[in-house]
């Protein structure tokens, strides 16, 4: 067993898709999908359930995966060692997408960011487990205590609609809430943290639902739902390289303004000097520039204590 064929098959049960897995490592598909058999058979038994459109863990999967990242996890800290030498290690930082501008330059902040760019939830279970020293993710009350963590608020975003130009709220500077549709992926490893977030919205505010199967929360598949509802889309944090289409375009949504909140996760028994320095550090920059202080207008969720 070689460890790129942990690497494979993390980013396939991470993913539960082969063809993301295989463009997040940057191989072909039908590459991996020939080393997840050979893993599978080497072990002697079955890690993962898939046919066309469906790719699940087995029992077996889900053990497998918690020691495959512990194994990458010491990897790569041994790799660190055998690079620095004496030095103190960075901490890894993990992130969903986005992330302060010039991070990486900040004075007094060691870190790596991690290259793998995963979902909220996936990202808050990998500073659970060690994995990640920090992470820049959406994560509820109940989440942050069931897994052991603390969630120090770095930024509110204001999430815009997306609607196709003709339709007649594009004439306003703006769109009620109530007037909106929210999409819900039926992948909930992708997606859990958004369609949580998206129904409570629409719980709150008014908003529709509508179900989707086939990743469209974001990129060019989203702009094609918003096509064919004809009507105001709420559009995710996700970022996408794809350009929105000439035919469409965002406004502010009001009555309530939808607010996603990055936090900057850690284990909360980490008290090492070095990950509280970095902690007051994000945390000062983000208060400089004003990101934590959620509008004045009426907005959702309410704010509550997550205040700068």
């Amino acid at each position: 067993m070689e460890l790129r064929q942990l690497t494979y098959f993390v980013a396939v049960a991470e993913e539960l898709h082969f063809g993301r897995a295989a463009e997040r490592l940057h191989i072909a598909g039908p590459s991996l999908s020939q080393q997840i058999i050979n893993l599978e058979r080497e072990l002697g038994t079955r890690l993962l359930i898939r046919d066309r459109r469906h790719v699940e863990l087995t029992p077996a999967g889900n053990e497998f995966l918690a020691d495959a990242r512990e194994v990458l996890a010491a990897a790569a800290r041994a790799f660190d060692r055998a690079r620095n030498g004496d030095r103190q290690l960075p901490l890894r930082l993990g992130y969903v997408s986005w992330l302060p501008p010039g991070i990486a330059t900040m004075p007094n902040l060691r870190i790596r960011i991690d290259e793998w760019v995963l979902p909220s939830h996936t990202q808050a279970a990998r500073v659970a487990e060690g994995s990640l020293d920090l992470a820049i993710a959406w994560i509820e009350e109940a989440d942050v205590v069931r897994q052991g963590l603390a969630a120090e608020l770095l930024k509110y975003e204001r999430l815009q609609a997306v609607m196709p130009g003709t339709h007649h709220a594009a004439r306003h500077d703006s769109v009620p809430a109530a007037g909106l549709t929210v999409l819900v992926d039926v992948d909930e490893a992708s997606w859990d943290s958004w369609n949580r977030y998206a129904l409570a919205f629409a719980q709150a505010s008014g908003a529709s639902v509508t179900h989707i199967d086939d990743g469209g929360i974001t990129g060019p598949a989203f702009f094609e739902h918003v096509a064919r509802l004809r009507r105001p889309v709420l559009q995710s944090p996700k970022r996408h390289a794809a350009p929105m289409p000439p035919t469409l375009t965002r406004r502010p949504v009001t009555s309530p303004v939808p607010l996603w909140a990055w936090d900057l996760l850690h284990r909360a028994d980490d008290m090492r000097p070095m990950v509280t320095s970095a902690i007051r550090t994000l945390i000062d920059g983000a208060s400089a520039a004003g990101w934590r202080i959620p509008p004045t207008e009426t907005h959702w969720p309410l704010t509550g204590g997550k205040q700068g």
